[in-house]
């Protein structure tokens, strides 16, 4: 069981396959996602990570919270969250996680605060059909009819689907796939609608339902890791042209040569 991400919800928009197929895609973007805190069996009776994004300022820190992030050495944090990892896959505190923590083609689960529409009918708070729409009814069309049972046990159950507050809730979407992720800009592109305002924050996880991918990074996508790996390929690249530049080009030293020979002919 790896981490999750949190990430931010910039809004839909939609991409093209190579044969020209337009998908619809939920862009999200992750921005200084750090380790903050962990949780160990030994000490807290489970292992977890708590990851926090975008640096905060100190006026906007509340003194506990403060000494929380001054404990684990940590930079204040405007979100946070906790995700159940395996005791394998913990992380160091203060390591920042990369959009690579996911790959293409992964499917992974979205959980969020859905929209909030306020107070809704049954209609449109359940999808309740209503009632007839003709005779024998009197201005009650759109009513989700009787609530209640006989005397006995004369009451309405807890839970009964009535008009109320709707949205505001944590939803969870499952089995989303990911189109694609920019590891440098801290963007992930999911196909379909992710739960949540522009501006909300979503967590994401790897999918509970769908078998994982082989290629993905284990124990998680970490940034300082793929910075290393881009700095070894850009030394490799450097020292390749080195070689190339310290080779001598014959083509150039050939008239030359054939200049002093002809030289010494004419003495």
């Amino acid at each position: 069981m790896r981490t999750g991400l949190i990430c931010k919800k910039l809004g839909m928009s939609r991409v093209y396959t190579e044969e020209g197929i337009h998908i619809p895609v939920t862009i999200l973007h992750l921005d200084n996602c750090h380790v903050v805190s962990t949780k160990t069996k030994d000490r807290d009776g489970y292992t977890s990570v708590q990851l926090g994004v975008v640096n905060a300022k100190d006026k906007h820190i509340s003194k506990p919270m403060k000494g929380h992030f001054k404990k684990n050495n940590a930079q204040p944090k405007v979100k946070l969250s906790e995700f159940r990892v395996s005791e394998e896959n913990l992380l160091e505190n203060g390591s920042e996680l990369s959009a690579s923590h996911f790959v293409d083609g992964q499917y992974i689960d979205a959980s969020g605060i859905s929209i909030g529409k306020g107070f809704a009918g049954a209609m449109k708070r359940h999808n309740f059909g209503g009632l007839r729409a003709s005779h024998g009814v009197s201005i009650s069309h759109r009513s989700h009819g009787s609530t209640g049972q006989c005397q006995d046990p004369g009451k309405v159950f807890k839970g009964k689907k009535m008009a109320g507050h709707m949205g505001a809730a944590n939803v969870t979407v499952q089995n989303l796939k990911v189109v694609k992720t920019e590891s440098d800009e801290g963007y992930i592109y999911i196909k379909g609608a992710v739960p949540g305002p522009k501006g909300g924050w979503v967590l994401l996880k790897d999918s509970v339902k769908k078998s994982l991918p082989d290629n993905l990074p284990i124990p998680a996508g970490l940034k300082s890791v793929n910075s290393e790996i881009n700095e070894e390929k850009a030394s490799s690249d450097s020292i390749d042209e080195n070689q190339n530049t310290d080779t001598p080009d014959i083509s150039n030293e050939a008239p030359s040569v054939s200049s002093k020979e002809g030289d010494s002919n004419e003495s």
